[in-house]
């Protein structure tokens, strides 16, 4: 006689309101709190997963609130009573369910991805990467071991200078050069003059280190080739710019991409595979932000990684505002994904207590154990 096979029995959620350290300004907002629905998903046998839902009114539109509604009104019952065998049509389900809300469906994706990790005793990235079952290791390129032993993987990533006033954003950029940090995203989506002086004082602060710009869609076509020609003109060494227009504008992203002498990210302009084919098919871009709470969770955002390299774009994962467990899925992704570019995963490092086990910061990455379970609170 068997014993029946495990089944997804529960869903749970709860809001988190996890303070930051400093302020995260961008040319869009200003945020001095991580608004976040945690969700967590159990198992017959005793597992259980968690993924998070960021607030960010400004980017997803979604709210705690709504995220909230769209799990347990919608989603819950789509998982519970499944069998965990059948994760991957569960997964599908989740994202057929209701239209949009990418927030909360891939909260609920993430926990059963790192549901399936651990009933086989491997990372999510080994998962992610297209193992599925298979029991022989845990994914990690940068540190990996065989035969489940434990492991710490890591992952390079940017850390943000709030937009502000150029000497304050000087002052960041030391202070988190002395943190370990290699290469910095430069919140600018001003004015042709502030946002030179911006970069300009942080290039004065950090040498020769990486500089890349995130406008958060704050430039008109014509503004964003006039202030990207200057900064080349001063030889100011950017990396690349992301999203300089409005999400919506994938014809005016095309335009300043042909003018444009550096590198151009899509961020906002990419939320699900539809968009990113447009964004590919109108050589808009130069590579892609891809985000779990923007395309809808971490199988979706692993088909975006691979979609983009096949069309020869650059890559990277990158994070909202939000705590540890999102950040932790991310970082997963990007293991599993091995982008081109160094990733954008440095949101948790802005809580002002992070003390979760298994998801640190070290010398510019963001550090996880092989069994990582950050603490949602922190």
């Amino acid at each position: 006689m068997t014993s029946e096979s495990p089944r997804f029995c529960a869903v749970r959620t709860r809001v988190l309101s996890l303070p930051l350290h400093s302020p995260f300004v961008t040319s869009l907002r200003s945020a001095r709190t991580v608004e976040s629905l945690l969700v967590e998903v159990d198992t017959t046998d005793g597992r259980q997963g968690r993924g998070e839902s960021p607030q960010v009114w400004q980017v997803t539109g979604e709210s705690v609130a709504g995220a909230a509604a769209c799990v347990e009104q919608i989603l819950t019952a789509v998982v519970v009573d499944r069998p965990c065998s059948l994760w991957r049509q569960v997964c599908d389900d989740v994202q057929r369910a209701a239209a949009r809300n990418f927030g909360a469906k891939s909260a609920v994706e993430t926990a059963i991805c790192e549901i399936v990790a651990m009933g086989a005793g491997v990372t999510m990235a080994w998962v992610l990467a297209g193992h599925d079952g298979e029991t022989e290791g845990a994914y990690a390129p940068s540190t990996s071991s065989l035969g489940g032993a434990a492991v710490v993987r890591s992952v390079p990533t940017d850390v943000t200078i709030s937009a502000g006033d150029p000497a304050a954003m000087a002052a960041a950029a030391v202070s988190r050069r002395a943190a370990g940090f290699s290469h910095f995203k430069v919140k600018v989506g001003a004015d042709l003059d502030t946002d030179l002086a911006r970069v300009r004082a942080v290039r004065s602060a950090i040498g020769d280190l990486a500089v890349r710009l995130d406008a958060n869609q704050a430039w008109t076509p014509v503004m964003a080739v006039e202030i990207i020609a200057a900064l080349d003109a001063q030889g100011l060494g950017v990396e690349f710019v992301e999203q300089p227009v409005a999400a919506h504008d994938v014809e005016g992203l095309a335009w300043v991409r042909a003018r444009s002498p550096v590198p151009i990210i899509a961020d906002e302009s990419v939320f699900t595979m539809a968009d990113l084919e447009r964004v590919i098919a109108a050589e808009a871009a130069d590579g892609v932000n891809v985000k779990l709470a923007k395309c809808g969770g971490p199988l979706r955002a692993m088909e975006q990684v691979r979609r983009a390299h096949e069309a020869g774009l650059a890559t990277m994962v990158g994070s909202m505002m939000e705590g540890a467990v999102g950040v932790g899925g991310a970082t997963e992704v990007a293991l599993a994904g091995e982008c081109s570019l160094v990733n954008d995963l440095d949101a948790a490092w802005w809580l002002a207590e992070l003390k979760g086990a298994g998801l640190s910061y070290a010398e510019g990455c963001v550090v996880l154990g092989l069994g990582h379970r950050p603490d949602a609170r922190r």
